[in-house]
C-alpha cells in the first residue's frame, strides 16, 4: 500500500514542478466562510464561480483566506491569463544578471 502511494506521489511531481504549494484547507475554509455570490450562502460548491488568489502566489500573495475571492469562471480565466503573463515577467526579470556597481 505504501509503495503504491509513493509511486503515485512520484508520478505527480513532474506535473507539480514550478507550481507554488497551495493549501486545500484554506480554500475549504474560504468556501465555508465567504458566501457564494450565486446563492448568498457559504457553500463548498458555488456553481458558475471559482476561488481565485487576488494577489498571485508567484507575486508574493499569501495562500490564505484573506487573499482569496470568488470570481465567475470567465473572470477567473481572464485573470489567470493576466497573472501568468505577470508572473512570467517577474521570473524573466529575476533571471537577468544584475549590473555591477
Amino acid at each position: 500500500m505504501k509503495s503504491a502511494l509513493l509511486t503515485a506521489l512520484l508520478l505527480c511531481l513532474p506535473a507539480m514542478a514550478g507550481r507554488l504549494p497551495r493549501s486545500a484547507a484554506e480554500v475549504m475554509a474560504f468556501k465555508r466562510s465567504v458566501p457564494c455570490p450565486a446563492t448568498g450562502k457559504p457553500e463548498l460548491r458555488c456553481f458558475g464561480y471559482q476561488v481565485d488568489h487576488a494577489t498571485p502566489l508567484c507575486a508574493g500573495g499569501s495562500d490564505t483566506r484573506d487573499n482569496m475571492q470568488w470570481l465567475t469562471i470567465e473572470e477567473h480565466r481572464m485573470k489567470t491569463r493576466s497573472d501568468v503573463r505577470f508572473c512570467r515577467q517577474i521570473r524573466k526579470e529575476n533571471a537577468k544578471p544584475k549590473a555591477l556597481m
